[in-house]
């Protein structure tokens, strides 16, 4: 593709060689500047998190000619390789578009002679890295933009580990991308050619995926006595609406009650801004049903169902949400209690979690005698952490990041909300059995461990200059470094980009905090915003609130 043209000159490459619709879309922009810059001013970026954007028409736009032109690059790499006679997986979530684009996938990777394995319908993204490994594929394609808003669609790419593209891959991929032109060098093969190369993956292939999953309970009798746990579920209309309940039907439980309104797919996403079960108000439908129903859990799953919310009754009887890092944690303990209880805790049992989750974390598997690994964040590394295990003779046992996705086996190389639900409401069953809640039990957690609170905010910019912005924050960072941060001294710095910790280059500041408070700053890998993190523990919540406010407070003020 030829970047050196001007976005002006892409604008109208674009009108001569689309087809009517998109012709009728870009021509009703042309009045307007400003947005015919934004949608031509930069292709859409490939990175490990392969391609994300508003859907559209346009360079910085998804849509099929770029699904097709990033299709073309890999296909070409698969066959320098000589692995075409592995085949491809694709799968593809419940967002506008992402039946099609998935098969504009189908059409160029059967005109480049590769075998095509592709899910009759939607799928969890973790099911799709399960298939790559199960089906011994050359890569996978898992048409989805997770929990962004449904304006947003996405192309993530598994190699044939399983695990998303390092970044190396990603480098080889994009430079590819610009030595095929987008139009003349894109093959194609029609839809009868393209069906007949596809073996489609039907509901029988998920027996396989929910066996590995079952295999993992650990309390099973616990389950059937607590079989009655009420349960209220909703997969915001994405792709968990089947495989959750079927799998906690197959453990045993059977009062299992699904948020009609919200039950069946729909990529309009109606009544919520985004399918992300992280924001409380899109589990107000299923707390509602829960009152209704008097549950004491309640399980929510985004688009591509590889992240989990959870809310729960607390002592009181009101329903609270739990963060990423709560139901980690609660997870964790469980898990590593249960299984030494039960005498199945590997000898070299290893955990992972990324360097922006909780030091709770590594308390809990300090306990237990569990070796903990931080990696950078992104799940593919702690999905190259699982292989390299292999290698060195650890069994990994659980992983998991902030941002609410959880793995905790190795069927997969990418979180998975449906194992994850699976194992909170065994966790759920087995603290009932106690006569305690979950809301108990994460108390009992602070009691044991500390109180430990974490907060993470972001600074969106967007628009032509927001990658610009970005680095200009950045770099504003590196060089008027902060000596303290509400009024706690800070006593280390470790810049990532420098190389910190034996870990991969990455542009992330982390800064260490006399008191023992962690802040980490770092850009988006897939969106427009600088994420920030901030990581303490205290006496109570009210102490740790109060650090995170100052701390918070201090950086609007000095470097926004």
């Amino acid at each position: 593709m030829r970047y050196s043209m001007s976005y002006k000159q892409h604008y109208e490459e674009w009108l001569l060689k689309t087809d009517e619709d998109t012709q009728k879309e870009l021509l009703s922009v042309i009045e307007n500047e400003d947005e015919i810059k934004d949608r031509f001013y930069a292709p859409l970026s490939f990175g490990t998190a392969g391609l994300r954007g508003v859907m559209g028409a346009g360079l910085n736009r998804m849509n099929k000619y770029i699904v097709r032109h990033t299709t073309q690059a890999l296909a070409n790499l698969i066959n320098q390789r000589k692995m075409n006679h592995m085949g491809v997986v694709v799968g593809y979530d419940t967002r506008l578009n992402s039946h099609f684009f998935a098969f504009e996938v189908c059409r160029v990777l059967t005109a480049n002679n590769i075998k095509v394995y592709m899910f009759d319908e939607l799928r969890p993204t973790a099911e799709v890295s399960y298939a790559i490994l199960k089906m011994k594929a050359a890569a996978g394609i898992n048409i989805t933009a997770s929990h962004n808003p449904r304006e947003y669609n996405g192309y993530k790419l598994y190699w044939s580990d399983g695990i998303q593209i390092s970044p190396a891959e990603a480098e080889i991929i994009s430079k590819e991308r610009e030595n095929t032109d987008l139009f003349s060098d894109v093959m194609l093969a029609d839809d009868e050619k393209t069906e007949n190369n596809i073996i489609y993956l039907d509901k029988s292939f998920d027996d396989g995926f929910l066996k590995e999953i079952s295999n993992l309970t650990i309390n099973k009798n616990v389950i059937l006595e607590q079989k009655d746990l009420a349960i209220v579920y909703t997969p915001l209309f994405g792709a968990g609406y089947r495989l959750v309940p079927e799998v906690l039907k197959r453990a045993g439980f059977e009062n299992i009650v699904a948020v009609s309104e919200q039950s069946q797919p729909d990529g309009n996403f109606p009544g919520i801004k985004t399918p992300n079960p992280e924001y409380a108000e899109n589990l107000e439908l299923a707390i509602k049903t829960a009152r209704q129903q008097g549950s004491e859990l309640i399980i929510g799953t985004d688009a591509d169902a590889d992240r989990i919310g959870i809310a729960i009754r607390t002592d009181t009887g009101n329903y609270i949400t739990l963060t990423g890092n709560q139901t980690g944690v609660i997870l964790l303990e469980y898990m590593l209690s249960a299984r030494k209880n039960a005498g199945t805790l590997p000898e070299k049992a290893a955990a992972v979690k990324t360097i922006v989750t909780t030091e709770l974390a590594s308390r809990i598997c300090e306990n237990y005698g569990v070796e903990i690994y931080n990696v950078l964040t992104g799940f593919k590394y702690i999905g190259e952490k699982i292989d390299e295990f292999k290698k060195t003779g650890r069994t990994y046992v659980f992983g998991y990041e902030e941002s609410y996705g959880y793995l905790l086996g190795d069927y997969a190389r990418d979180k998975d909300s449906v194992s994850a639900a699976l194992l909170i409401c065994e966790a759920a069953a087995y603290y009932k059995s106690c006569g305690k809640t979950l809301y108990v039990a994460l108390n009992d957690i602070f009691e044991k461990y500390g109180y430990h609170a974490e907060d993470t905010s972001e600074l969106y910019m967007k628009g032509i200059d927001g990658l610009e912005k970005m680095q200009a924050t950045m770099n504003n960072l590196r060089e008027n470094a902060p000596i303290e941060l509400g009024g706690i001294k800070i006593v280390q710095v470790k810049d990532y980009l420098a190389g910190s910790d034996g870990l991969p280059k990455s542009n992330v500041l982390y800064y260490i905090f006399e008191d023992g408070t962690v802040l980490i700053i770092r850009p988006s890998g897939t969106e427009p915003k600088i994420k920030i993190y901030i990581l303490t523990r205290g006496n109570n919540k009210t102490d740790t609130e109060e650090k995170i406010n100052l701390i918070k407070s201090d950086i609007n003020m000095k470097y926004v």
